[in-house]
């Protein structure tokens, strides 16, 4: 006998913490089911207190946690049931495309269905048919004899043997030409390297002339400063004079023992010494500031110059290295290289593929990790779905569980990952016109309404500001950057123990944006702040991985 159906509502085998299909299924005192990861992660950060987080009964200890068997069969059994039905369809469909293929395999003279020769070509439907089936289901299309379709056919077939022979003809013709670029190739790479050498040299030259100039000013500085210290001196050296002077007078004063002499002589004395010490002011006026700003204005200059160059040639190398994809003959010429050298026996001289950085995305996706939303730090208006890997803001949700991890004023999140290899890289789509991509130390202040708890304005985080600019944020110090936004995905790639955080704008190439230094020293969280009208998901890298 047939089991009965038993409709289940899916929101019945939920969990009420994650949101998404019981995982696991535990079952508590008060009755509710939980997946068992995520009682026992709430029921951590609850420390002491242990309660459902559904109803909210108490309970005097932790209770002991075990898998629910009787759901988890149920779960299974439903699963089992959808897979059944989509191979059904699936089968069904499959057996429906065979009996239409059927009438035209190929090497059969008959017609399967009425054991006829197929003498008859129905136009409509471009199929060889018997005469029963042209009057029976191909009733009203248009007919021909198959020697009369075989000789319209023909032609059909010449004239794309002679379309066949003219794009051989092309393509011999393009073999010729990429040859001759081969003889090319040596004489343009030395052309190109003697005018980058050119380049470099004049670039060079023109450094030399500046810092030519450079040090002249420093030297008229530097007089200046010591005339002027000369000038300073002198005038102490005589207001020293007339101090010692004043004082040798007021002690001779004081030891008089001439009471009316004293009165009398008192008050000039006390007028000129008055107005001495106002006129004894100290020199407010710094010599060597004109040669401290002359050293932060070059050390500033130095900086720009420097990141402008990594961007540069950051960018040029990128798409350098695209046009060596598209060209298989160059990659192939270049692998043959590479196994040539590995095949030398040599190591001192070779780099291993952890001292080489990545330039192209195939390179990064070495280094992808894989990432996942932390629901207990998520503020109350964010929703976390896609199995914890996509989060949008929404103020007429359900009211979250209490969570002492949980951000309270600002709309931000936190992964449970926290990153502290070597390296590691992953990429973030956003949606909307408003986003922080951000990493932060675990430590991170979740409850403040003031700027402690912002991403990027406090020492316990590094931020990306998306809006309609980019910007770098740290300490409350941001950085616009000259780069426009153009695409909806974020690269983030962290060197944790060399200390660097680059951020790319990913596409058909990587676009490089800004890199960070400082040095981490605890594990860095990837966390997210988004508007109401923003939506963020985490990229699945894993497929990506070699």
């Amino acid at each position: 006998m047939a089991e009965p159906h038993i409709p289940v509502s899916i929101n019945h085998l939920s969990c009420r913490i994650c949101r998404n299909l019981l995982r696991n299924p535990a079952t508590i005192p008060c009755g509710h089911n939980f997946c068992l990861d995520c009682i026992e992660g709430c029921w951590v950060s609850e420390q002491k207190n242990h309660s459902c987080p559904a109803c909210g009964q108490k309970f005097p200890s932790r209770p002991h946690l075990i898998r629910n068997t009787t759901l988890a069969e149920l779960l299974r059994d439903t699963e089992r049931s959808l897979n059944m039905k989509r191979k059904n369809q699936e089968s069904a469909e499959t057996l429906l495309k065979r009996d239409r293929s059927s009438a035209d395999t190929a090497g059969s003279t008959l017609c399967w269905r009425h054991n006829s020769p197929l003498d008859v070509y129905c136009c409509t439907d471009e199929k060889i048919i018997c005469g029963v089936c042209a009057s029976t289901k191909h009733s009203g299309h248009i007919f021909g004899l198959v020697k009369e379709e075989r000789r319209r056919k023909q032609e059909e077939l010449r004239i794309m043997q002679k379309k066949l022979r003219e794009k051989l003809q092309e393509q011999q013709k393009q073999q010729e030409n990429m040859k001759k670029m081969f003889e090319r190739t040596e004489k343009e790479a030395k052309k190109t390297k003697d005018d980058c050498e050119t380049v470099t040299v004049r670039v060079i030259d023109c450094l030399q002339r500046h810092y030519l100039s450079l040090t002249k000013i420093i030297e008229a500085q530097a007089w200046a400063a010591e005339a002027q210290l000369n000038v300073s001196l002198q005038n102490l050296e005589t207001k020293i004079e007339e101090m010692k002077k004043m004082y040798a007078e007021l002690d001779l004063l004081a030891q008089s023992d001439h009471s009316v002499l004293f009165l009398q002589e008192w008050p000039s004395m006390k007028s000129i010494c008055e107005k001495d010490l106002l006129s004894y002011k100290e020199g407010s006026e710094n010599p060597l500031l004109p040669i401290e700003v002359t050293k932060r204005a070059m050390e500033q200059l130095g900086r720009q110059l420097e990141d402008f160059c990594d961007q540069q040639f950051a960018s040029l190398s990128q798409t350098c290295n695209d046009d060596q994809e598209e060209n298989v003959a160059e990659k192939d010429v270049e692998d043959q290289q590479q196994r040539n050298e590995s095949s030398d026996g040599f190591t001192g001289g070779t780099m291993s593929k952890k001292d080489v950085e990545p330039t192209t995305r195939e390179d990064f996706l070495h280094y992808a990790c894989d990432l996942s939303l932390d629901p207990t730090t998520a503020h109350k208006d964010l929703i976390i779905s896609d199995r914890e890997v996509r989060m949008s803001a929404d103020r007429c949700q359900t009211p979250a569980l209490y969570s002492s991890e949980r951000f309270t004023h600002r709309h931000q999140v936190l992964c449970r990952e926290g990153l502290q290899a070597e390296r590691c890289y992953y990429e973030v789509e956003v949606k909307g016109d408003k986003a922080e991509i951000a990493l932060a130390y675990k430590g991170i202040d979740r409850k403040s309404s003031t700027n402690k708890s912002a991403f990027g304005a406090n020492a316990n985080s590094w931020s990306l500001d998306l809006t309609n600019f980019y910007s770098v944020s740290h300490k409350l110090e941001s950085i616009r950057l000259t780069q426009l936004p153009s695409g909806g995905r974020i690269g983030v790639y962290l060197k944790f123990k060399e200390g660097t955080l680059s951020f790319y704008e990913v596409s058909d190439s990587m676009r490089f944006l800004y890199k960070v230094e400082a040095k981490f020293t605890e594990p860095l969280y990837p966390g997210f702040w988004l508007n109401d009208k923003c939506c963020i998901r985490i990229c699945d890298l894993k497929r990506h991985k070699q």
